[in-house]
This record gives structure tokens, sequence and C-alpha cells, in this order.
């Protein structure tokens, strides 16, 4: 009987009821449209970092990180790869090598970072491969081929097919020179991937620094790159000593607060607009109990408690709340589908960013993610019950006489 007096007390004003719903549903459709947004902006630049340099876990001799010596190395170990390969959360790995010196073509000449990599491992853990404006990207089978940042090309002023000359120092003190041949050229949006980095083969760089079977560090990605601290925890155990597994996240502390103060950024961002809305449901339901002020005096009169006439009013709440979370969750998903599939491309008016270590691409675009949509709708009808709570309370105590004498 209560839900039956609920549903007819909620449609007694249908123009108000229909407005009340309308902002709930424009709320809750455009929050989760948002956070969906967000969630791709944070995809993309942790993406920048992880999938086109770091990866999300890097396995390196003690101490490499701090100065990236050439001497804190160790050797090439197939059985630790394959080991790797078998871990359930590794879905790709590449073994890297890493030497500094000098790149020229004809008479330009600049410095250049130099990752030896094996092309085909290198493909699982990042994706330059697909980011290339010009060429193609090498093979294992390519002896010298070279992928260089388009503004490192560009200083450079070089092609596919072009020659460079590299100089830097070996291992063993003497001073390693070679050509390379420039096979393909890659655009990330990165300025310091672009300006300075060069991919070339490993066995090419191992021989020229005379740092043969020897390597840096071994990149690996993960299933999940929130969790890969605790794979780098894990995987660490695992290694022999001397070695140790990094997760992207101490590798880029700016990056690890950014997402770190995501929730919090989120959480404000749903207070801040739901405050609003619990404002129009509130004024909606006082108007609502004001105007039947008569008709609960009948009721209690008639022998219906004060608890009673709380919950039909908390009924109500609850009922426009359901009916704004169903059609809100349906709205915001058409919303968040379309920007999924076909977003926004802003490359016409604004240019990538560099935040944190990483680069936010001039383009919006959603991501699915469950807390998006699952965090607004219970915020919502949270939102629904607690703004119909002090109309309730003082339906449920108004006085039967007093309340008949009302106009």
């Amino acid at each position: 009987m209560l839900l039956r007096l609920a549903s007819r007390n909620l449609w007694r004003n249908r123009r108000r009821t229909l407005l009340t719903l309308s902002a709930m549903v424009v709320s809750l459709a455009l929050l989760t449209l948002s956070l969906g947004v967000f969630s791709g902006m944070l995809v993309d630049i942790l993406s920048s970092t992880t999938e086109q340099y770091h990866g999300h876990l890097v396995i390196n001799a003690q101490g490499y990180l701090d100065d990236r010596d050439m001497y804190l190395n160790f050797p090439s170990d197939p059985e630790l790869l394959k080991r790797l390969q078998q871990d359930g959360e590794v879905i790709g790995s590449s073994e890297r090598l890493r030497g500094f010196g000098l790149v020229s073509h004809k008479d330009r000449s600049y410095p250049a970072e130099l990752l030896g990599i094996r092309p085909e491992m290198e493909k699982t853990v990042t994706k330059l491969h697909s980011q290339l404006i010009a060429g193609t990207f090498p093979s294992d089978a390519d002896p010298n081929g070279a992928v260089l940042g388009s503004g490192l090309a560009k200083k450079l002023s070089v092609s596919p097919g072009d020659e460079l000359v590299f100089v830097t120092q070996a291992a063993d003190g003497s001073i390693g020179n070679d050509l390379l041949i420039v096979r393909a050229i890659f655009s990330t949006g990165h300025s310091g991937h672009d300006n300075s980095l060069i991919l070339v083969p490993k066995a090419w760089l191992q021989q020229l620094m005379a740092l043969e079977g020897k390597i840096h560090e071994i990149a690996l990605a993960v299933r999940d790159p929130l969790r890969a601290a605790e794979d780098a925890q894990r995987l660490t155990s695992q290694l022999n000593d001397g070695l140790k597994a990094t997760d992207w996240g101490e590798l880029l502390p700016e990056m690890r607060e950014a997402i770190a103060s995501f929730d919090v950024s989120r959480f404000i961002f749903v207070v801040i607009l739901y405050f609003a809305t619990g404002l129009g449901i509130l004024n909606t339901v006082f108007m609502s109990v004001m105007e039947r002020t008569r008709e609960f005096g009948i009721l209690m009169a008639l022998g219906m408690r004060p608890l009673q006439i709380r919950l039909i009013v908390l009924l109500e709440c609850l009922l426009l709340g359901l009916l704004g979370t169903a059609l809100g969750l349906v709205v915001g998903l058409l919303l968040s589908s379309y920007m999924a599939l076909v977003g926004i491309d802003l490359s016409g008016w604004i240019t990538p960013v560099t935040y944190a270590g990483g680069t936010i691409q001039p383009r919006l675009r959603a991501i699915f993610e469950q807390r998006n949509f699952i965090d607004p709708a219970y915020m919502l009808l949270l939102v629904s019950l607690l703004a119909g709570f002090l109309p309730a309370r003082r339906a449920a105590r108004l006085q039967p006489v007093a309340a008949l004498r009302e106009d």
C-alpha cells in the first residue's frame, strides 16, 4: 500500500517531477561521460610513457637507474626470459641495451639516446611501431636499421634510406663509431622521445659498445598496469641476486601522484555536481509535502503512524532516484559509447601537452570502466534518499488536528 501511495503521489505534479527527473538524468549522464573521458585521458598519459618507452616494469642491475652507468649490465639469459614469458601476468618482454652519444648526418650532429632492441620483442612491450609517420619498422634480420623520433629526424634533415654516423664511448675504453640506415621515423607527441630517441638493433649496439651478450634491462608489459607495483615485488623475489624489478610508479613518481590524485578529483567532482542535484530533489519533495499537509493529516487521523508517513516520502524519493538512475545510465552509456568509438579530435586547435612525464593527446575519448557507472549510480540513489530525509521528517512530525486546518 505504501509503495502504491508513493508512486501515485510522485506523479501528482507531473511537470515538477519531470523537471527534477530531467536534472537527475542529465547529471548522471554527464557525470558518467566526464568520468569516462577523464579515464581516457589518464590511460593516454600513462600509455604515452609506459607503452612508448619505459614499459610497465623494467628489470635492471641494482643501481642502474640512478645514473644509467653502462657498466651496470648483466648477461642476456634465455632461461630468465622464458620464465618471465610463462608468468601469467606478463604479456610481453623485451631485452634492451642503452647507449648515449653523438649522431651525425652530413654537417649536422646532435646528441641522442640509442635503445638497442630486438624489433619483434619490442612490439610486445611498446607501441612505437604503430606510430610511424614514414618508412617501415625494421625486422630482427636488419643488421643496422634505425628508427628515429620525428624531432631528431627534422634536426638532422633525414628521411628513410639516409645514412647516419653514431659515435660513443665503448665499454673497453675505445671510441665506437659505425653507420646506421634510417628505416622509419616515429612521432609520439612526447618532446623527449621525438627529439632524442633512436631505436637500433641490439646486436649492432652490443658490438659497437663492446658489450657482447650484455643488456641493461628487460622491459615488461603486464595485464594490469595499475597493479604493476605488486608484480614488481613478486618478480624481484624470483630474480637472481643483483637484479631488481621496478614498476612505472617508481620510474615516474609524478605520474603515480597524478593517478593517485585522480580518485580525489573524481570524488570532488561528484560531490559538487550531486550537491546541486540534491538541492533540486529537496525542493521538489518539500513542495510536494507542503501541498499535501491536509492529506497527511487525514491519513494520520485514520490511524497511519508517523513512521509510515516518513516511509511514504522516502519511497517517493527512492522511486524518483531509481527512475533517474536507470534513465541516466542509459543516456550516459549512449554518450560514452559515442565518445569511445568516435571521440572528438582537437588537434586542429591544440597541440599535445606533456604532463607528469607523459603526454596528453589533443583528442577526447572515453573508455569503459565499471566504477565510472557504478559509483555515480549509487551516489545518485544516496543523494535522493538524503534529500528526502528532511521533508519526510517534517511530514512525520505533523499533528493531525493542525494539519487538517491547513489550507
